[in-house]
């Protein structure tokens, strides 16, 4: 009799705990929608043939070629998303060259303007050079150089343009009607349970000082995202530099350029569960060893653009 007894509660004990952990399980993968994707910036494709004073132009070309191929090799991106300067100048051959190397993709892609996409006094102005792209690609189907789309479920992607192109400068600023736009996506995102990604050429976060590129109205953009406390995350390059680092329930990413040390990008994988969100930084560098080398010699502090190993890989968590 006590074995019976014994054997009945250890199969109560058992399918109790069974029930539990399917509850929880079941709980959380109804919460844990994921996304993967790359996030390439500054690839400053460019026909020149000698190098500036840090950036490997010379060997834009190949630099592009292998980043492409290693991101074909990486299995079930979303898609892949680079945040400006595609081209080192907005000029025809360039754009046309750099959307033929983009379309050997294997996986969607999108496009946010960099200051080199938007210069000022040349022919390809910046309407031309956005009409241009979405002719090469059939995912861009906005009217203004600044657009989102729900990739899957649970998250919205956010592309803003804070290029400047009435004047010469490598400063950006977010015009008002776009951070009312801004405001109006984060609030769609708020009452659709979604985890908004925002991506821009120009950084909310320096990741290190420099007067003549910082992003002039970053106040008032900062204002937008403290409206909402959730979590948000904000990719970014144009500095050149690895960088992550959160403030509040703001992530900010700064990706690293093709053509300046240490030649990177990234592949993010982003998980949305019940009470936080969850992103794995997985830094890729370029598999062109000689190219980096080079590219090393050039610059004025390795070390600055690299980052250190937490703004490379990790993982970061934002409670919701």
């Amino acid at each position: 009799m006590a074995k019976k007894k014994k054997s009945f509660l250890g199969r109560v004990i058992y399918w109790t705990v069974f029930a539990v952990f399917v509850y929880f399980g079941v709980n959380a993968l109804s919460y844990a929608d994921t996304l993967k994707f790359a996030h390439i910036s500054d690839v400053h494709l460019s026909d020149k043939t000698v190098d500036t004073s840090y950036k490997v132009l010379s060997h834009s070309k190949e630099l592009f070629e292998d980043e492409i191929e290693q991101i074909n090799g990486v299995p079930n991106l979303d898609f892949v998303i680079v945040t400006g300067d595609l081209a080192d100048k907005p000029q025809k051959p360039l754009l046309e060259e750099a959307c033929d190397k983009m379309n050997k993709l294997k996986y969607p892609w999108y496009f946010a303007f960099g200051n080199h996409d938007a210069a000022v006094g040349t022919s390809l102005k910046k309407d031309k050079y956005f009409d241009y792209i979405k002719k090469r690609n059939k995912n861009i189907k906005s009217d203004t150089t600044y657009y989102s789309f729900v990739p899957k479920k649970g998250y919205r992607i956010i592309v803003l343009d804070a290029t400047i192109d009435t004047r010469i400068t490598a400063n950006g600023e977010l015009p008002k009607e776009q951070l009312d736009w801004l405001d109006s996506e984060l609030s769609a995102s708020q009452s659709s349970n979604q985890v908004p990604l925002i991506f821009l050429h120009h950084p909310l976060r320096e990741p290190f000082p420099s007067f003549h590129h910082r992003l002039l109205n970053a106040d008032e953009f900062k204002a937008v995202l403290d409206k909402y406390n959730m979590p948000i995350a904000v990719f970014s390059g144009h500095y050149h530099a690895a960088k992550i680092s959160k403030e509040g329930h703001i992530l900010h990413v700064s990706t690293p350029s093709l053509v300046t040390y240490p030649c990177a990008f990234r592949i993010v994988t982003v998980n949305n569960l019940k009470d936080r969100v969850v992103f794995t930084f997985d830094y890729r560098e370029t598999n062109l060893k000689e190219v980096q080398k080079k590219a090393k010699l050039l610059t004025f502090s390795s070390g600055t653009y690299k980052g250190e190993e937490s703004d490379r890989n990790g993982i970061v968590i934002l409670e919701k």
